[in-house]
């Protein structure tokens, strides 16, 4: 069942992680890669969690992955899915699928990226079916 959409909670920002929501307001989803041990990290941090490197770098994704796992919350107002999407660059995201038949979703199942503004009127990637 597709149902009307939610309005997303918006997000904590800091310095940290506001080059990844000024880039989710131009459509783009960027991750933090390491130049030393070559792999991409989320959440956003300045030291590689994987070498503890401090070369990092901001690199735009090509924004599709599959769903890890699910949970759609059906006793709110406007249910909704949240999920774990694995990236094809390898990190996994908390986030929404929308635009989809709640009912049909699944693991495994590809999405691609998109965006919508929160409450607080910051944008944040989102994911539909692919």
């Amino acid at each position: 069942m597709t149902t009307e959409q939610r309005t997303p909670v918006c997000p904590g920002t800091h310095i940290e992680n506001q080059p990844f929501f000024d880039a989710a307001a131009d459509g783009r989803l960027t991750l933090k890669h390491c130049e030393d041990c070559g792999r991409f990290h989320h959440y956003p941090r300045a030291i590689c969690p994987h070498c503890f490197s401090d070369k990092t770098t901001w690199k735009d994704s090509a924004g599709n992955g599959t769903i890890y796992s699910f949970s759609v919350m059906r006793r709110v107002p406007q249910p909704y899915a949240l999920a774990y999407v694995t990236l094809d660059e390898g990190v996994t995201l908390m986030t929404n699928v929308v635009d989809a038949d709640l009912d049909a979703l699944a693991i495994g199942q590809r999405v691609k990226v998109a965006f919508r503004k929160t409450d607080g009127d910051v944008t944040v990637p989102v994911f539909v079916p692919a």
